[in-house]
């Protein structure tokens, strides 16, 4: 990496733009997994039963159309956040850097670093979103339709929430969220550390589609797994829960305590299995996709960078 690489320069845009449209291309082809989970996590009364069933169950109940609600503003804070992490990682990656200096320290700090970043700028979106995804769901399944069917988008559910609960409501769930930084850490280290460890054994600078996918599917496996119970709680501090005897502001600790004493271990990977396959194929494809992007760009640069110099 040269050192005139730097944080505001057009190579880090280009990270970023290639990271926020592989983002929305994966959420785009994975999301009724991202719904199903969704549901596991904030339905206490539906039966948890496996991934597929629960697709064609909520097709059969609800409509085909139920899989994909709340699509466009998840993909539109999908492409913002996205943008900003990218953004962030690769321009402290690139401050005198060069390829000797990564490690897997390095990586995960500066990882944690954009996390923070990102969390702190987007939360709002994703509060929205979590209720927008409930939207038109029956009351018997638990929803007061009241909160669920006010919004008529994102804007629209950043001004009524921000008008009816408080500016500080936008940023609920936040302390969770920080905590969950460590997630995408994990994952950007893990996903950078193996790929220079295949760039060294191959010996090639560009490795295939289906590489970087693997890569991805492991680096987002590892993060799941352990960060999970954290992305539950997260979610019902997010959407609101439904439990008749705990307050409706419980925070971060008294949530998770409530459900470990009324469900056990188990109550806090409800749904993980859901969340598993959907992030891992989700997270896969997208760097799959922004590896991609991201070498086609540089590439042509790089062609046009010869060609100027040929004229």
């Amino acid at each position: 990496m040269s050192s005139n690489f730097n944080i505001f320069s057009y190579q880090t845009l280009i990270h970023a733009v290639a990271g926020a449209t592989g983002s929305v291309v994966a959420m785009t082809t994975f999301f009724p997994l991202d719904t199903v989970r969704s549901r596991l996590q904030l339905e206490e009364n539906r039966e948890a039963k496996n991934t597929f069933t629960m697709l064609f169950e909520l097709a059969k109940e609800e409509g085909f159309t139920t899989l994909y609600r709340g699509m466009v503003p998840v993909l539109e804070s999908l492409c913002a956040s996205n943008f900003v992490y990218f953004y962030t990682f690769h321009g402290l990656k690139s401050l005198n850097a060069t390829s000797a200096d990564q490690n897997a320290g390095r990586d995960l700090l500066l990882a944690s670093v954009a996390g923070v970043i990102n969390v702190l700028t987007t939360t709002p979106l994703w509060v929205v979103n979590t209720r927008l995804k409930m939207k038109g769901i029956p009351e018997h399944h638990g929803q007061p339709k009241s909160v669920a069917d006010q919004y008529n988008g994102l804007f629209d559910g950043l001004v009524k929430i921000a008008r009816q609960e408080g500016i500080r409501s936008l940023w609920n769930g936040t302390l969770p969220s920080l905590l969950l930084v460590s997630n995408p850490a994990i994952q950007f280290m893990t996903y950078e550390g193996l790929k220079r460890r295949i760039h060294a054994f191959y010996g090639e600078e560009n490795l295939s589609g289906i590489t970087y996918f693997f890569i991805g599917a492991v680096a987002k496996a590892v993060a799941t797994i352990l960060t999970y119970p954290l992305q539950l709680v997260q979610t019902k501090l997010r959407h609101g829960h439904n439990y008749e005897d705990l307050p409706q502001d419980a925070g971060t600790i008294q949530m998770t305590l409530y459900i470990l004493k009324k469900y056990g271990i188990a109550g806090m990977y409800k749904g993980m299995e859901s969340k598993l396959l959907q992030t891992i194929l989700t997270a896969a494809l997208m760097f799959a996709a922004y590896e991609k992007i991201s070498n086609f760009v540089f590439k042509l640069l790089l062609n046009h960078e010869i060609a100027s110099k040929v004229k």
